[in-house]
């Protein structure tokens, strides 16, 4: 019987992940750095705006359209506050609680590695570039 599994590399063992595996479109949607800023940022029931003063240099939109995404994926869950003016909470799920661990290593990582990725992007601009850059030459 034939592997059907999304991750088969269909015969190119150099493919990590198949067109339709199901790991793309989620990675897309909790990977990014606003999802994973705000997933740290609501580690307890949070308020929309003092979620947003705590990013700095997030928009409104972004940040609804952030928060939006992380709700409808699970990640955390919405409760309207009967305040006047209305409140509107965040809070992390379970499902979203098991992300801060993993996230707190990466985080971790680009901590540590910071000034070496910076010395790299430093390096790599100043290097020169061959016009078409296509792993071919052109000879």
């Amino acid at each position: 019987m034939a592997d059907t599994s999304p991750y088969t590399a269909h015969g190119d063992e150099s493919v990590l992940f198949a067109v339709d595996c199901p790991s793309r479109p989620i990675l897309d949607q909790i990977a990014d750095k606003w999802s994973m800023m705000v997933l740290a940022v609501v580690q307890q029931p949070t308020r929309f705006n003092e979620i947003k003063r705590r990013l700095s240099g997030v928009t409104q939109r972004v940040l609804t359209q952030t928060l939006r995404r992380l709700e409808r994926n699970g990640m955390i869950t919405r409760r309207v506050i009967p305040t006047s003016p209305i409140g509107v909470e965040y809070a992390l799920t379970p499902l979203g609680e098991s992300l801060l661990e993993p996230f707190g290593r990466l985080y971790g990582w680009t901590i540590e590695h910071a000034e070496t990725i910076r010395a790299a992007q430093a390096d790599y601009d100043v290097a020169p570039r061959p016009t078409h850059d296509h792993g071919t030459s052109s000879a």
